[in-house]
């Protein structure tokens, strides 16, 4: 029992110098609160907007997607105009015999009986750039 008598006007003891040491602290909060406040406020805010702007689903980001969804679009656009005149050539090919003679004579090479189809040659292929040459040339040089 003696100890814990003596354990308490210790433990006063550590408050009080805690609450002395730390009174200016308090009193320095409590005058400063609003600003504190509004210093917060404004950092809250400015983050909310760094956020909203930059952020995984920010500004940015949205604006990109946009971009992204419209050049889509237009690709599935002109993917249902190829496969649109796809299917109307489709169409013709089974019950136009002027499309079925006209694929005929561009694909088959045919021909009615004395006509005389001319075959243009395949262009020839272009010779290896003036890089290519001298990336071989410089090859012997750099081994010296």
């Amino acid at each position: 029992m003696d100890q814990a008598k003596d354990q308490a006007p210790r433990a006063e003891a550590v408050a009080a110098r805690w609450v002395a040491r730390t009174r200016p602290v308090w009193s320095w909060l409590a005058r400063e609160w609003r600003r504190l406040g509004a210093a917060a406020a404004i950092l809250l805010i400015g983050g909310l907007f760094l956020h909203a702007t930059f952020g995984a689903n920010g500004m940015v980001i949205y604006r990109q997607k946009s971009a992204e969804m419209q050049s889509l679009k237009n690709e599935v656009d002109r993917l249902q105009k190829e496969n649109s005149q796809y299917v109307d050539q489709i169409k013709s090919l089974k019950s136009d015999p002027a499309a079925i003679e006209k694929e005929a004579r561009e694909q088959l090479h045919y021909t009615k009986r004395g006509e005389v189809v001319y075959v243009a040659p395949d262009p020839p292929q272009k010779p290896p750039s003036g890089r290519a040459k001298n990336e071989g040339k410089n090859e012997g040089k750099n081994d010296r």
